[in-house]
């Protein structure tokens, strides 16, 4: 099965879908992934049927620092194009996703909410402040530059409680936080196609330690009309954040929970060991911290937080866009600082933080999500438009800058959710986030089970695998019950291809554990793989192979697997210790965006841009306590 173009993309064409698919006989052609197959009803399953894939992290126009970069799509235009519509981009060209997605949500900023259409229409009330008045004129302008020396400048000003007065009056806001939600009510059709309501807290600390959140709503906006979003302006501490959200849900009634952004670029403070201002933890915090922030963004478009090659010196797949020399304002990393970024090391951290506080602070499940400031949700490396308009497709956007030091080819074309859950509504899809019963991928809609359990036979690993998962066991995002004497957790996992992408490599699980002795280890298994490969000598399984064609942006499924399902059990299994296991899928080497743009634009693109990937897929972790 090769993939090909099915048409040449001119520069202010439609960048649709650039690959076909030639299917095999027999070979399904439907999806769990799409709004069209999986979506059909909103009556509730017994259990999860299907994964729903959406994204939790959409900026449009109306977010200071999008508008600010010429953005001019509304939220309007966010969630049509993710309902599969076709819509103009932010640079006139026409725009639509090959398949839906299922589920959005909307997560403008907070800070500054309604007041960047207000200064671009020059209010006097705005253009009176000496800054806002160049922010008008770099907009005005249309000179790139200006406007990204004025984003810096807005930044700093937003990190440190600075910015004019008349971008922290709430009056904007106001206005802008009514439509937004009114809005997401008005797309939302539960069965086909969930709209999300959602905000960013957008913390800065430090001068661009990225600490954002995005808060979803479990609600109509009946419930979230009833109190304003939270803003740095009011705070920048997280755990003012979760007294925000308790007096939510205690005023209305409703739910929210949030998700971290990808801690890749927070100079060392996602997972620091104190809290915000530099006090110790406590129980009481921890459990806040975990109960209100269930899931991490660990792949989106600035890099991914799973894992890095300093931490994780054995794993010959922690390389993987890496994002790792600065936070989101330039300011350069120290020694140390990347132990405290990364998911990984943070769930091993927090067991080991469970032991002396009584509660596991860094207890997070998997989120994918994009980061798009286009209001175009693509993950798509075929379809990728990038993270601001200046990076929207053209033949030179690989070499432009997207953030500082970071040029626009390295950008990851990344990522999505995908959420087992029971219907496709906003009760169901925020009660499995909530859950933890998720996985991101890096834009492939492969779907992967993932259940934990003391009773499984190695004939559950068949048709019934997902009855045996729930009856027997617990599926991702669940906790193990202490061992019984003598037996060790044996995991069910299936994995399969997305029907319109590549095969799969491998299937791996990732094991964190805290020893005797108080120490953190990890170990990568490669559990299940395509092919007829033996691990060498050392230990590492060959690999898969690789069938792309650079010179035009193809590759066949000639190699790897369509599904890899498995029964495994821990060969090294203490019942005394504390453990985490996840699973992580790998695809086969597919061409990177900028291999299609190449062919798409014949760009001419410098010797050390990345042409060939292996996407993968991450599942929330199953976690065992002995106590």
């Amino acid at each position: 099965m090769t993939i090909k173009f099915v048409g040449a993309i001119l520069a202010g064409a439609s960048l649709v879908a650039l690959a076909g698919c030639d299917k095999k006989p027999g070979e399904a052609t439907t999806s769990t992934a799409t709004a069209t197959t999986s979506s059909a009803t909103a009556t509730a399953a017994a259990y999860p049927e299907h994964a729903y894939f959406g994204d939790t992290h959409v900026h449009t126009g109306w977010s200071a620092d999008a508008g600010m970069d010429g953005a001019v799509t509304s939220p309007e235009d966010a969630f049509r194009f993710a309902r599969g519509d076709t819509v103009k981009s932010n640079t006139g060209q026409d725009a639509k996703l090959a398949r839906p997605l299922d589920w959005m949500v909307i997560t403008d900023h907070s800070d500054g909410m309604g007041t960047i259409n207000e200064i671009a229409a020059g209010n006097p009330k705005m253009i009176s402040d000496p800054f806002l008045k160049r922010m008008y004129e770099a907009m005005k302008s249309g000179d790139e530059a200006q406007a990204s020396k004025v984003v810096l400048e807005l930044i700093n000003l937003q990190s440190t409680g600075k910015l004019p007065k008349q971008v922290m009056d709430p009056e904007w806001m106001v206005s802008a936080w009514n439509k937004t939600i009114a809005i997401a009510d008005k797309y939302n059709d539960p069965g086909k196609f969930t709209a999300l309501i959602g905000y960013e807290w957008t913390v800065n600390a430090g001068g661009g330690d990225n600490l954002h959140r995005n808060i979803i709503y479990r609600d109509d906006a009946t419930y979230a009309g009833q109190m304003l979003p939270l803003t740095t302006f009011q705070t920048q501490d997280p755990e003012k954040l979760w007294e925000w959200m308790a007096k939510y849900e205690g005023k209305t009634g409703g739910k929210v929970i949030a998700i971290p952004h990808n801690g890749n670029l927070s100079n060392g403070r996602m997972y620091e060991e104190t809290t915000f201002t530099g006090g110790p933890m406590t129980k009481a915090y921890a459990e806040a911290r975990q109960k209100w922030e269930p899931l991490m963004e660990v792949t989106q478009i600035k890099g991914q937080s799973e894992s890095h090659p300093s931490l994780s010196p054995n794993d010959e797949f922690a390389a993987w866009d890496l994002w790792d020399k600065v936070n989101l304002n330039g300011v350069p990393k120290k020694p140390g600082m990347i132990r405290t970024e990364y998911w990984r090391e943070g769930l091993k951290s927090g067991m080991r933080l469970e032991s002396s506080l009584g509660a596991n602070p860094f207890k997070y499940g998997a989120n994918g999500a994009t980061d798009t400031h286009t209001g175009l949700a693509t993950a798509d490396d075929n379809n990728f438009w990038g993270k601001f308009k200046t990076v929207e497709p053209g033949p030179d956007r690989w070499n432009r800058v997207v953030t500082r030091p970071y040029r626009g080819w390295e950008q990851a074309a990344a990522g999505y959710t995908g959420v087992w859950a029971t219907a496709n509504t906003r009760a169901a899809l925020w009660d499995a986030m909530a859950r933890k019963e998720t996985f991101a991928t890096t834009g492939p809609r492969m779907t992967v089970r993932f259940f934990g359990g003391y009773d499984f036979a190695d004939a559950d690993a068949g048709a019934g695998l997902v009855k045996a998962g729930y009856t027997k066991g617990v599926p991702m995002g669940g906790d193990l019950k202490p061992a019984p004497a003598g037996a060790a957790p044996s995991f069910l996992i299936a994995a399969m291809k997305d029907p319109d992408g590549a095969n799969l490599d491998r299937v791996q699980v990732v094991k964190g554990w805290l020893g005797a002795d108080g120490k953190t280890h990890e170990q990568v298994y490669d559990v299940k793989w395509a092919g007829d490969r033996k691990p060498g000598p050392n230990g590492k399984l060959p690999p898969v192979g690789n069938t792309v064609d650079l010179k035009t942006a193809t590759y066949a499924n000639s190699i790897g697997a369509a599904e890899l399902v498995a029964r495994w059990t821990d060969p090294a299994f203490d019942p005394k210790l504390k453990a985490f296991y996840y699973v992580r899928v790998l695809e086969i080497p597919t061409p990177r965006w900028t291999a299609y743009d190449v062919v798409r634009f014949k760009a001419k693109m410098s010797p050390e841009v990345t042409m060939i990937q292996q996407e993968r897929a991450l599942t929330s972790p199953i976690w065992y306590d002995p106590a």
